[in-house]
């Protein structure tokens, strides 16, 4: 499987996504500059954190305009895994493709820490292999992960169940006190509606060797990879001939 890593004036974790998908788990891995205008083959696409183009005006905001975005776009349309991690989550919420928006943090304290995070859903491609309700250990590195939905968005956002991970306490219990930004309804991570564009403000990338401390993230990728795998062995099934005269 090959992985795209787009990189962008700014980003500093593309590095540490190359790392995981060549190094870790041991697939082909691609970096794509942010003027490229096309995916090179990529089966998954990663956005990475960092500080495109120095979040001068706002996160993600002068990064939608990319013209990687555009490929971006179609490869999404077409059903295509995306995951947009920390700053790569503001950008795929300031391109429209994951509801809602980041403001500063609650304190408005750069946070830097592990967190525990609920899973809540399975049937996206990067939480197909974890269970419904298990608690991940994951670091976060950010000042503007307070995310904010209004009313009317987040209740559709959450009757669609698009909220794929929330902020708990190591119990799995919501908890204000461990919701370390302040996003509503303590959401971590939202997917679109065909549920194929996931945004996630903690680093999967950041825990997937012991050395750094833990290997919680290592479902992120396990389950991209199974999703692919299963999509590749149902397109390599003969099609059925028909029914029988």
């Amino acid at each position: 499987m090959r992985f795209g890593v787009i990189v962008f004036p700014g980003s500093n974790c593309d590095e540490d996504a190359y790392h995981a998908a060549r190094d870790v788990f041991g697939q082909e891995a691609e970096y794509l500059w942010h003027k490229d205008t096309e995916l090179k083959g990529a089966d998954v696409l990663i956005l990475p954190g960092g500080f495109a183009h120095g979040d001068y005006l706002r996160t993600g905001a002068m990064a939608r305009f990319s013209p990687i975005m555009g490929p971006v776009r179609a490869f999404a349309e077409r059903g295509g895994p995306v995951l947009g991690i920390c700053n790569g989550f503001q950008i795929l919420l300031e391109s429209g493709l994951l509801p809602g928006a980041m403001l500063r943090n609650r304190g408005l304290k750069y946070r830097c820490e592990h967190v525990h995070l609920r899973v809540e859903q399975t049937d996206t491609p990067f939480t197909g292999k974890a269970r419904a309700g298990q608690v991940l250990r994951i670091p976060i590195g950010h000042g503007e992960g307070n995310y904010f939905a209004p009313a009317e968005m987040l209740k559709q956002i959450e009757a669609n169940r698009q909220v794929v991970l929330r902020y708990t306490d190591p119990n799995g219990v919501l908890n204000d006190d461990w919701n370390p930004n302040g996003s509503v309804n303590a959401i971590a991570a939202v997917c679109n509606e065909r549920r194929n564009v996931v945004g996630m403000m903690p680093h999967p990338e950041r825990a997937c060797e012991v050395l750094l401390g833990g290997v919680d993230g290592r479902v992120i990728f396990e389950s991209v990879l199974a999703s692919l795998r299963s999509a590749e062995s149902l397109a390599l099934q003969p099609q059925s001939a028909g029914r029988a005269s």
